[in-house]
């Protein structure tokens, strides 16, 4: 890849992952750029998070499709009008299509608020896991990065990082503090990723 690579967010929120990528982005942390975001929520705030930054955007909803392989299709068009390297999701709470997954093998991340593998997998998101941690009694929680593929919370991680449960914990204080280790892994879980892949180019 001799361009600089050219990444999609998805998201379905308010995107405060999206923000910590376009700031690695512009500060020179992350070298790449981030040319388009997809949301599956028309009033996700992260769609205006993306027009500040002048970084085009795509609502992509299955109903709004006459079947699952028109809205297949209809997306990975898109990808390819961009000319996308890398996808990330951030705070995205669909399964990528198959076909997305298949054409992005290894080219694709997500950032979980645990420590995978515990407290991933379908439903496992959110105030969810947070709940689920504080529940079990764990002593320390965290953000996980890793590979996607056609499993949730399945693929190769890339990247932890271990914060504090403290006795007191909410699920909202809990949250609070994994995101904030979010914000600092995800971009440097990505450039990593990149680098990697360069490195792999090169010997090949």
């Amino acid at each position: 890849m001799s361009h600089r690579p050219r990444i999609a967010v998805f998201i379905s929120g308010g995107g405060s992952n999206l923000q910590s990528l376009i700031d690695a982005s512009r500060d020179g942390r992350l070298k790449a750029d981030i040319v388009l975001v997809v949301s599956s929520k028309l009033k996700a705030f992260g769609l205006q998070r993306a027009a500040k930054a002048d970084i085009d955007t795509f609502v992509f909803r299955l109903k709004d499709y006459p079947d699952p392989e028109a809205a297949e299709t209809d997306l990975i068009e898109k990808l390819d009008a961009y000319d996308i390297d890398y996808i990330a999701l951030a705070g995205y709470l669909k399964l990528l299509p198959a076909s997305v997954v298949k054409k992005y093998r290894n080219c694709i991340i997500n950032i979980h608020p645990a420590l995978l593998p515990k407290y991933g997998g379908q439903g496992m998101y959110g105030h969810f896991v947070h709940e689920a941690v504080i529940a079990s009694g764990d002593k320390v929680s965290g953000p996980t990065v890793h590979i996607v593929d056609e499993i949730y919370d399945n693929g190769r991680i890339l990247m932890q990082e271990e914060v504090p449960v403290m006795p007191d914990d909410t699920s909202e204080t809990l949250a609070a503090r994994v995101l904030e280790a979010e914000h600092r892994i995800y971009p440097q879980a990505l450039q990593k990723l990149i680098e990697e892949q360069q490195v792999r180019s090169r010997g090949s």
